[in-house]
């Protein structure tokens, strides 16, 4: 009997872990091989069960960024197929995860066929984006970046984006700082970066926007 595909879950959500390890376990070529609720526990698990395949959420309340987990096990763990399974906006965050090394992304509203297709797709290779997203990157491939940006919330890096999400959470300066594990200094200068890409001129309507451009992500995840 040929031995089944490996799968690692890393999601903070326990229901979503669960539909996931009970779709996964009842496929004839694949199983789910450990679970972890945070990017630092989801390293460790991979050292020791060693997956084909982990599927990743963006954002871990508590236990750190899906971006820079992708990034780290691309690092550390080259052979370990990524694919982003989240809530959050294609559109903002697809091209994000594929630039760090996922080989997959998928929006949590996807129809569970989806995302026995993209695994076996990263199995063989391959890359699996939904038709908008690939329609997204075609467009950006063709016309390049000849348009001016202008203030939007594509003009971030993945950090920066982080840091101004945690804001629009009204996480302090402090908070963000032990979350991402750097210094208050490091989280300012961040800000004073965020500021001037979204030409802001306060902390104070730095501060609003985050809440508003949070407030808008919710909304559509609802």
């Amino acid at each position: 009997m040929k031995q089944k595909s490996k799968i690692l879950l890393v999601d903070d959500h326990p229901l979503v872990r669960e539909w996931l390890a009970n779709l996964i376990n009842q496929q004839s070529d694949l199983e789910v091989c450990g679970e972890a609720d945070s990017a630092p526990s989801a390293l460790q698990i991979i050292g020791a069960v060693h997956p084909e395949v982990a599927i990743v959420d963006i954002s871990m309340e508590g236990g750190g960024s899906g971006i820079e987990l992708i990034k780290n096990i691309k690092a550390s763990h080259p052979n370990v197929r990524v694919i982003v399974l989240s809530m959050h906006d294609e559109a903002l965050y697809g091209e994000r995860a594929l630039r760090a090394g996922a080989r997959g992304y998928i929006m949590k509203r996807e129809a569970t066929k989806r995302v026995l297709e993209a695994i076996r797709s990263v199995l063989t290779g391959k890359l699996y984006l939904s038709d908008k997203m690939a329609m997204l990157m075609a467009e950006k491939f063709v016309v390049g970046h000849t348009k001016k940006a202008g203030s939007t919330i594509e003009r971030l890096s993945d950090r920066e984006l982080e840091v101004f999400q945690l804001l629009g959470r009204c996480c302090t300066t402090r908070q963000i700082a032990e979350e991402l594990h750097v210094s208050f200094k490091t989280v300012q200068s961040f800000c004073a970066r965020i500021k001037d890409k979204l030409e802001l001129s306060s902390a104070a309507e730095l501060l609003r926007a985050a809440v508003r451009w949070h407030d808008s992500q919710q909304k559509k995840q609802d």
